[in-house]
């Protein structure tokens, strides 16, 4: 019986690729528990006292709340308005016209410094709009193209004779949308939520343009400390970021699983 023996090259490349990308993760997380007040990796000598000074700092640990609401808040009106706009946009594609899809994948289209200068003048300055609302509108324009498109691709796959075979038995428009196509696409919205949460909570470009006193994002404060500090603080932060990520894939996996998410 004939085995296949495996490329050395192969092999070679594979540990390459998985140097590059797990490279600056294991980087990061050295310099997080070196034991200096700088930024330095190999580490020289461990301690956890800087993940301690993060809720140490006022800003950070506001800063983290604003991010965490402001993430939650955009990704469930980004949610709200795109399950609904993408059902349309492939319940009705054939009335419905062409360019109309167009519109939702602007915020992607336009660069996000754009979007985020554009959203203080007409909305922060011109309209006199609170910070942290000016924010919500500019990470909730900046995630619908995600949830839109995402969930397009689920209800993409649908059948929606099953659809109109539950309304032609007598069920109401909207409870069959709630208990037919909705359970249908639910991998769909979970996989845009996770991506529509995680790029919100990582911006930096448009929210750059939308803080203001008072009200800032983790990022952003990130780089205001950058500015003044070179300690492992902000290695501290990243892990952190890092690990909220982990964090929400693994509960994916734990209740749904991941494969359930490619279905």
């Amino acid at each position: 019986m004939m085995t296949s023996r495996i490329n050395p090259l192969l092999i070679l490349f594979t540990v390459l690729v998985y140097i590059f990308l797990m490279g600056p993760l294991i980087i990061v997380l050295g310099a997080s528990v070196s034991d200096t007040t700088y930024l330095t990796f190999p580490p020289q000598g461990l301690t956890l006292r800087w993940f301690e000074n993060i809720f140490e700092i006022s800003a950070f640990k506001r800063t983290i709340i604003t991010s965490l609401e402001l993430a939650f808040l955009a990704t469930g009106l980004a949610l709200l308005i795109g399950i609904p706009a993408a059902y349309a946009l492939n319940r009705y594609r054939i009335k419905l016209p062409s360019w109309l899809s167009t519109v939702f994948v602007l915020p992607i289209l336009v660069p996000e410094i754009v979007l985020g200068f554009s959203l203080l003048k007409s909305v922060a300055v011109g309209m006199q709009t609170p910070i942290f609302l000016t924010l919500l509108v500019g990470h909730m324009l900046l995630v619908l193209p995600y949830c839109v498109r995402v969930v397009s691709a689920s209800l993409a796959s649908f059948d929606f004779s099953i659809e109109e075979a539950a309304v032609s038995l007598g069920s109401p428009p909207v409870k069959t949308f709630f208990t037919i196509v909705l359970p249908n696409v639910r991998s769909g919205v979970i996989a845009a939520f996770i991506l529509a949460f995680i790029t919100s909570i990582n911006d930096v470009s448009t929210s750059l343009f939308l803080t203001g006193p008072g009200v800032s994002t983790l990022p952003i404060q990130i780089l205001a400390h950058v500015e003044q500090f070179f300690d492992p603080t902000i290695a501290s932060v990243s892990v952190l970021l890092m690990l909220l990520t982990v964090a929400v894939m693994s509960i994916v996996e734990r209740t749904l699983g991941l494969t359930f998410l490619a279905k």
